[in-house]
């Protein structure tokens, strides 16, 4: 397993502790993460703890995939381990937030129904021996959505403070990206889905 490889399954083990600190009912064992008031923002340290354990974990998404290709270490198993470890990082975190109350079901339903689309293109081109390359859109939406999560681990601050919803806007624009980026999918790829055998 070489390094790039290493820093993916970090990213992995990464993502575990920040489920379980999202999922876990601490204060049924006893233990109770403390609250602070900001600038009349209540905000518990238990997403704090997760906001930066997942900025680390985002930015291990940037460094295993630079230090692949600037070392010329790209493995197979490297680009599977990288896509799943890209998956479990959002869609998990996408349904615990939706269920604690920080952002709209709706968003995962999208994000993850989304993501089986485009995997069930990419499988049918690779059975035929086609590479599908990432485009634009897709990009936009993982950015956006990144740096919309990282906003709701923190509250939307300094955004908050002024009223504006910086954190949601991102993680709807996401969304909206994730809905181009599947048609844009599908568009570019259409001939390949349906030609005759």
């Amino acid at each position: 397993m070489n390094l790039p490889t290493k820093i993916t399954v970090l990213r992995l083990i990464l993502t575990i502790f920040i489920v379980l600190l999202l999922w876990l009912p601490f204060s049924s064992f006893g233990i109770q993460f403390p609250t602070y008031l900001v600038a009349g923002v209540i905000v518990d340290l238990k997403y704090i703890i997760a906001g930066i354990i997942f900025i680390i974990a985002s930015l291990t998404d940037f460094l295993d995939g630079y230090l692949a290709r600037k070392n010329n270490m790209v493995t197979d198993t490297g680009k599977m381990l990288d896509a799943i470890a890209d998956k479990v990082l959002v869609n998990p975190i996408l349904i615990l937030l939706s269920t604690n109350g920080f952002i709209n079901p709706v968003v995962p339903v999208i994000y993850i129904t989304r993501d089986i689309v485009v995997d069930a293109i990419k499988m049918q081109a690779a059975s035929k021996g086609v590479v599908v390359a990432a485009i634009k859109s897709g990009k936009y939406k993982t950015a956006s959505m990144m740096i919309g999560l990282v906003l709701v681990f923190f509250y939307n601050i300094p955004f908050e403070f002024i009223g504006l919803r910086v954190d949601l806007l991102l993680v709807y624009l996401a969304c909206i990206l994730s809905i181009i980026s599947a048609f844009e999918y599908f568009h570019l790829n259409k001939g390949l889905l349906f030609e005759k055998k």
